[in-house]
């Protein structure tokens, strides 16, 4: 059974930063990509960033330069550190793991993350 378990969302003041965790359990976790999806109301899920088990590491072009992806593949854990964050930042962030970076097969539950002044 995968389990994937979020924390830090939270409110945040424009220009600020935030760092998301998201821990698993389960055997998979050391073969497969892990990374962070997104949804704003009204809208579409999106994709955010995805990390190989290898470390590599890729980014939506809307959070290049600002949001960076790791993982602690001792710990089953994959981070999303977010800086210089801006109103549109604000949603709901899952995290998902899967065979490859963009094709999630677990989710997380979901952390809210809100930018405003």
């Amino acid at each position: 059974q995968v389990q994937l378990v979020e924390s830090g969302g939270g409110l945040v003041q424009p220009g600020g930063s935030l760092r998301l965790s998201c821990a698993g359990s389960g055997s998979i976790f050391s073969t497969y990509a892990m990374g962070w999806y997104r949804q704003a109301p009204g809208k579409q899920r999106e994709w955010v960033a995805g990390i190989t088990s290898g470390r590599i590491a890729d980014y939506s072009d809307s959070v290049k330069g600002r949001f960076t992806i790791s993982r602690d593949n001792a710990k089953n854990t994959v981070y999303l550190q977010m800086n210089s964050l801006k109103p549109e930042d604000t949603a709901v962030y899952y995290c998902y793991v899967g065979p490859l970076y963009r094709t999630p097969s677990y989710w997380g539950q979901g952390t809210q993350v809100t930018v405003s002044s």
